[in-house]
């Protein structure tokens, strides 16, 4: 590689897709050529079990702008991102799907659109070559995650986005929280915003997500809102839920008290066994609230992925 710094950076995961690879790189070649700017392509190899790696060794010897990454092992989109994001030396950094769904022809557009003073623009991918349940089902995640989030976009997951380098060394991803870059650039004071962009159908292999990915990414979504409204303090959160238990327990203890004290006598009834229970869960959420609290003051996060090889 050389010293100097690339103007684009382009990150592509890629597992099982041997296929593609070579007219996927000989077509960001000529996009990024008509810009006129230097580049570098990183194809982060996910635990390939195919010879997606050794098509990666043979682009790099005809291109010297292509490198790679192998991981040891499948560890997911999001780790690749994440090492992408690590060994990208560019300002901007477009990422892109390895199975030529997404056009390089749509570089300069996102490029422009960065440089026209947003941090990151996300694909949107208007005219989708999918399955009328995955054209609707991601229709229903996307509208969920732009009202948790409070960031109205059409396609938060399409794989083609262009960043600035500073929103790359910001996220934290991890599991499949790629998903939800975009909400955590916003939350983080970025500017984001979205452009339509051409969607082509999969000519080579296959769709390699499943139908879990729909619970795993309801599951991220609630980490994602958790860790960057309330990961600094825990106990803010946690706090709240125990206090809210906590009160009306309080307040019912205290009404049979009163009533105990002015001569009644008590007898195991509901409302008393129920006032006992919300105190038990004030005091357990709290004390979880404690131990979150321990665990974000001595945390050290590690990287997510294991390199075999890189190029």
């Amino acid at each position: 590689m050389s010293d100097t710094r690339p103007d684009i950076s382009v990150v592509v995961p890629a597992f099982n897709e041997y296929e593609s690879l070579p007219e996927l790189v000989e077509r960001i070649d000529t996009a990024v050529q008509g810009m006129n700017r230097t580049c570098e392509v990183w194809i982060i190899d996910d635990g390939s079990t195919d010879s997606t790696f050794e098509v990666v060794e043979q682009l790099s010897q005809k291109y010297n702008f292509v490198h790679g990454i192998s991981f040891a092992r499948n560890f997911g989109k999001a780790a690749a991102l994440a090492a992408g994001f690590d060994a990208a030396s560019g300002e901007i950094v477009i990422t892109m799907d390895a199975d030529l769904q997404d056009d390089p022809a749509e570089i300069p557009a996102l490029v422009a659109k960065i440089e026209s003073g947003y941090d990151l623009v996300s694909g949107w991918k208007k005219d989708r070559k999918d399955s009328f349940i995955k054209n609707n089902t991601s229709k229903i995640f996307n509208f969920v995650t732009s009202k948790a989030v409070g960031l109205r976009l059409h396609d938060f997951n399409c794989g083609l986005k262009a960043y600035r380098r500073a929103v790359t060394q910001s996220v934290r991803l991890y599991g499949e929280m790629h998903r939800y870059i975009p909400a955590q650039a916003h939350r983080n004071g970025f500017r984001v915003t979205e452009i339509p962009v051409k969607h082509c159908a999969r000519i080579h292999g296959e769709t390699k997500y499943g139908s879990n990915r729909f619970v795993n990414g309801l599951l991220d979504l609630m980490t994602m809102l958790f860790l960057s409204s309330r990961g600094t303090s825990p106990l803010h959160m946690f706090g709240r839920i125990g206090v809210a238990f906590f009160v009306p327990g309080m307040l019912i203890n205290l009404y049979f008290l009163l009533y105990w004290m002015t001569g009644h006598g008590l007898h195991i009834r509901p409302l008393l066994l129920l006032a006992e229970v919300f105190i038990l869960m004030a005091v357990q959420f709290i004390s979880l609230g404690l131990l979150a609290e321990l665990v974000v003051a001595g945390r050290n996060p590690e990287r997510e992925y294991l390199v075999r090889k890189q190029i």
